[in-house]
């Protein structure tokens, strides 16, 4: 299967397959190709909400460095959070705020398992 399969969505968003459900390791992150932009996935198989997964930018603006989905899962203040590895500052997963410094943000994307696919809902 191509996994830059695009298809729209009866409410008008786009969805892309970016990769597998099998490429996707329990509470880590992986990296994926998006358009140009590399996207750090996050799998929650076991979340009080049930399975998530999250789709965020993987490049952390304060180093500039290409390293978020290699951050620590957790929660901070009742949020689900990122770490950064190299300054542990803490990105929402949810909406991409950093808990420390509110002006850096990072940009996410929607995203859903369909089936054995994980897609990612383009702007």
């Amino acid at each position: 299967m191509n996994m830059t399969t695009a298809l729209r969505s009866q409410n008008g968003v786009e969805w892309k397959t970016l990769c597998s459900r099998a490429d996707l390791v329990a509470d880590s992150g992986v990296v994926a190709w998006l358009d140009g932009a590399q996207v750090a996935l996050f799998h929650l198989p076991q979340g009080g909400d049930g399975e998530q997964v999250f789709a965020i930018d993987n490049r952390d603006p304060k180093s500039g460095a290409n390293v978020i989905g290699r951050g620590i899962v957790g929660t901070l203040k009742g949020e689900l959070v990122i770490a950064s590895p190299l300054y542990k500052q803490h990105f929402r997963l949810v909406d991409g705020t950093c808990i420390e410094y509110p002006e850096q943000r990072l940009r996410v994307w929607p995203v859903r398992l369909n089936g054995d696919r994980v897609e990612v809902g383009l702007d």
